[in-house]
């Protein structure tokens, strides 16, 4: 393998836990609006697996790019809406606020040791479907120690499509062979693979995206298979001395 300089990391259930964050925000939501009997994490699956099919569009160039904000809330509408809750009676500034629940992920335990030693030796990047703004206020937020942010609206596309890796490693200033995807999915590993980058599968139970058919177990052939991102750090960089 060529020597890697970049790492760039999937984001959403990779390195934060999208799925344990949004059932509990919409968990307070619902209480909030006495709809406690709805299942919040059904909930969450159901906006999350609305997401695919909205974004189809503009990967299909039907439609022109827009953040993955402007995604959700149009998606959370059509996902309260088929849970009974009426959205027309919710305020909108408390539905944005609902909405911006994306920018607030929490990490997954060893998210944020792991990033902290792999960026001593590499430059550590998230390469995510999230708007910049959105990453930025997600690391503030948990601590994320990234060396750069590059959101999904400076390329202007959605992951898999082949510009976003490559643009990536091109305003990293470093080749394809010389950057690595870490990634709890495999048809975004795939994606990058097939653009020259080098992979790593991180398992993550509860990261599977609904909008896409498939479990967490690779399938694909993968250049290191981790449970988590200290593992991968001592696979690259050897163990954290005691």
């Amino acid at each position: 393998m060529s020597r890697i300089d970049i790492l760039l990391f999937d984001v959403l259930g990779t390195v934060v836990d999208w799925r344990g964050s949004i059932t509990a925000e919409l968990s307070a939501f619902l209480h909030r609006h006495g709809a406690q009997t709805v299942d919040a994490a059904a909930l969450a699956d159901d906006w999350v697996g609305r997401y695919d099919p909205a974004v189809d569009a503009i990967r299909a160039g039907r439609r022109d790019f827009v953040s993955l904000d402007v995604l959700n809330l149009e998606t959370l509408h059509k996902s309260l809406t088929a849970f009974g809750i009426a959205t027309e009676a919710i305020p909108p500034s408390e539905l944005e606020t609902l909405n911006a629940a994306w920018h607030r992920l929490a990490p997954w335990p060893d998210s944020v040791e792991g990033l902290t030693r792999l960026k001593s030796q590499f430059v550590v990047a998230p390469l995510s479907d999230g708007g910049t703004r959105m990453l930025v206020n997600m690391a503030k937020h948990s601590g994320l120690p990234w060396d750069v942010v590059l959101g999904a609206d400076i390329p202007q596309a959605y992951k898999p499509m082949p510009e976003v890796y490559l643009r990536a490693c091109a305003l990293l200033g470093t080749t394809p062979c010389n950057a690595m995807l870490v990634a709890a999915h495999d048809y975004d590993l795939s994606a990058a693979q097939a653009c020259g980058l080098q992979t790593a599968f991180v398992s993550r139970e509860g990261a599977a995206d609904p909008s896409k058919m498939g479990d967490l177990k690779p399938t694909g052939q993968w250049d290191y298979e981790v449970g988590s991102l200290t593992a991968l750090a001592d696979r690259l960089m050897g163990p954290a001395p005691a």
